[in-house]
């Protein structure tokens, strides 16, 4: 599938032509210069003219107007990406109405329920900026509230996952672990791993009320009171067991010889809660992800469709004011490589007729922006859509 179009009307100028005629000629020339490019026929209806003044007023809103309403589009498709790889799941392709978007595109069929053909072009206009600046209000606290639950995860995931310095330790320690009497308490030590041979040699001796031999189930069985629980690239947790009265003597030597240690209490049931807290979240995030996504899949169906049928009424009103009343144009889709570009739109120009074309040539390197943000300046009406 192709992501990038461009949407073009050329005028209807020869004696006796039609944009039937002109459309066989279009697909002729396409066919023995650029026969790889796609062509298709863009339906623009009969919209209501008004008068020049409001045309002209209109034109320099569309612009402006375009460009949110193709970022909205482009905000939710990424949004979609987003929650799709965040769920594992590798992005398929978008639809409007059931039909996959370029489908609709070179398909394309104004719906007159929705927007009357009869209605003043302001008001067709006006109806869809702001049912597309709703969609992407709806959005915003949408992410917002899925984005907040993701942020809560991640922070308890970094409390569980970051350096032992600053991490949450109580998956990491077993009750087996820790010994906690009236006159008995045990420490957790965070040690640099580069550090561990200087601590198991001086940590006895950084307090003489050091326990010797460590307590396990209350009898004397292995040596010494220090024990390594846990290792990552930059610091070792250790254990080391002493008497309560010292505690606080211990830290502060403990801090001099660059060990650091860490303010712990074992407790099953804030395990418990933290351990029931992240399921919820786990949850609550999944739900939450997958609802969103199912209002992005029919969000983004809604604003590609009010897209295109802002699409047509810009290819309207830009063809009124280059060519003149009554409206007599070809509109029409066209998705060539980039190699082929620049043959394509010769072949666009000649359509249009050479004669004229000299006068819509910039001489100089200066962009004129054309309705469709186009850099360069034709004598038709093109502009660009970028799917992605």
């Amino acid at each position: 599938m192709a992501t990038r179009y461009w949407i073009v009307s050329l005028p209807v100028q020869s004696p006796g032509a039609t944009a039937s005629s002109l459309w066989s000629r279009l697909q002729d020339s396409v066919s023995r210069h650029s026969f790889d490019t796609p062509l298709y026929r863009f339906n623009v209806p009969d919209l209501r003219v008004g008068t020049l003044d409001s045309l002209l007023a209109l034109s320099d809103d569309l612009v402006k107007s375009n460009v949110f309403v193709e970022g909205v589009s482009h905000k939710i498709r990424r949004q979609i990406e987003d929650l799709e790889r965040a769920g594992g799941v590798e992005s398929g392709a978008l639809t409007v109405d059931g039909v996959p978007v370029d489908t609709y595109l070179t398909r394309f069929v104004w719906d007159e329920g929705k927007y009357p053909t009869m209605s003043p072009l302001k008001e067709i206009v006006g109806s869809i900026q702001t049912q597309v600046a709703k969609i992407e209000d709806d959005m915003k606290v949408r992410a917002a509230e899925y984005n907040n639950v993701r942020s809560q995860l991640s922070a308890i995931n970094r409390k569980q996952s970051g350096s032992l310095a600053v991490r949450d330790l109580s998956n990491l320690v077993k009750p087996e672990d820790m010994i906690t009497s009236e006159h008995l308490v045990t420490l957790l030590a965070i040690v640099p791993k580069y550090s561990q041979k200087d601590w198991l040699a001086s940590y006895e001796s950084l307090d003489t009320f050091v326990v010797m031999l460590t307590f396990v189930r209350a009898s004397f069985k292995v040596p010494r009171s220090s024990k390594k629980l846990y290792e990552d690239n930059e610091y070792a947790l250790y254990t080391v067991t002493l008497f309560a009265k010292v505690v606080d003597n211990f830290k502060v030597h403990a801090r001099e010889k660059g060990f650091q240690v860490r303010d712990f209490e074992y407790s099953p049931e804030a395990q418990e809660s933290r351990k029931q807290e992240m399921e919820k979240l786990l949850q609550d995030q999944e739900a939450m992800r997958t609802s969103l996504l199912q209002w992005c899949y029919a969000s983004y169906s809604e604003v590609f469709s009010s897209w295109m049928h802002f699409c047509a009424v810009c290819v309207f009103v830009e063809s009124i004011l280059r060519y003149g009343l009554p409206p007599s144009f070809l509109s029409a889709v066209l998705a060539p490589s980039t190699k082929n570009e620049k043959k394509v739109r010769s072949i666009l120009e000649e359509l249009c007729g050479n004669v004229h074309s000299i006068y819509w040539k910039s001489e100089d390197d200066v962009s004129i922006a054309g309705l469709g943000g186009e850099s360069e300046v034709h004598p038709y009406v093109s502009f660009t859509i970028n799917f992605v």
